[in-house]
């Protein structure tokens, strides 16, 4: 490990700047001192946080969406997720993404882990979840979302990882977690 502690490459923010609000993030513009004495502009995103649902049938096999993501206009293969709405607990969200998008309810549920995505230019996290014990009771997509619910195996997805075929972040992410956990190398947390 390096050398010098963490509050070396502490940076203070001078000024800060919001140039756009829309209705999911908001960008700023901030002046830094640098730990040196310069000074330097950040742009960065603020968004209010995420969940990904690792949902594992009994067959063992997971839940996966497929669904146009615009900004890459493309399609993508991912694990449930979504946003979390203000003053909502994470777990709440999670429940709430799952019924909504798959379907499907869960009769336990763990808390596996935070990322952070984006750490060059946004504070987004994305909290992961693991779900089982689950029973299909209809889906209940948001107006203009739409999806396609799928199953695969943990080590199909991970196969579609290392193919390039999934490159979601937030989904590689949790499926080594998922990977771990199901191998009993990393026990579910209590």
């Amino acid at each position: 490990m390096g050398t010098m502690d963490d509050a070396s490459f502490h940076e203070e923010t001078l000024s800060t700047e919001q140039v756009f609000s829309g209705k999911m993030l908001r960008i700023h513009r901030d002046v830094v001192r640098l730990p040196d004495g310069h000074e330097s502009v950040r742009e960065w995103v603020e968004h209010p946080g995420a969940v990904v649902v690792v949902a594992r049938l009994d067959n063992g096999k997971l839940l996966f969406e497929r669904q146009f993501r615009y900004p890459l206009r493309r399609v993508f293969l991912e694990l449930p997720a979504g946003k979390i709405d203000p003053g909502e607990h994470i777990l709440d969200t999670a429940r709430r993404e799952l019924r909504e998008e798959t379907g499907y309810k869960a009769k336990t549920w763990r808390h596996l882990g935070t990322m952070h995505p984006c750490i060059g230019y946004s504070d987004e996290r994305i909290e992961i979840f693991f779900a089982q014990g689950l029973t299909y009771v209809g889906a209940q997509l948001d107006h203009g979302e739409i999806l396609d619910v799928t199953e695969v195996s943990v080590d199909d997805a991970l196969l579609a990882v290392r193919d390039g075929e999934i490159t979601d972040a937030k989904t590689i992410t949790a499926l080594m977690w998922a990977e771990k956990t199901f191998s009993g190398a990393w026990p579910l947390p209590a």
